[in-house]
C-alpha cells in the first residue's frame, strides 16, 4: 500500500509550489500591464490559464485516486 508521502505529498507540492509560481506569474502580469482584464479576448484566456490549471491538477488526483484503489 502506498503511504500519503508517496502519493499526496508530491502531487500537494507539485501543485501547491506551482500553483505559488503560476499565481506570481500571473501577477506579474497584470502589475506591468500586459494583461487588460477590460478586453473580452484577454478575460477568455485569463480564464483559460485558471481552468486548465485546475483541470491538470483535477486529472492528477483521479488518476492517483484510480492508481490507490486499483
Amino acid at each position: 500500500m502506498l503511504s500519503f508521502s508517496q502519493t499526496w505529498l508530491p502531487y500537494i507540492y507539485l501543485y501547491g509550489a506551482g500553483g505559488i509560481l503560476f499565481l506570481t506569474g500571473v501577477g506579474l502580469i497584470i502589475r506591468h500591464r500586459t494583461l487588460d482584464l477590460n478586453r473580452r479576448r484577454h478575460r477568455k484566456w485569463f480564464n483559460i490559464l485558471f481552468i486548465g490549471f485546475i483541470w491538470y491538477a483535477l486529472i492528477h488526483a483521479v488518476i492517483i485516486l484510480a492508481a490507490i484503489k486499483g
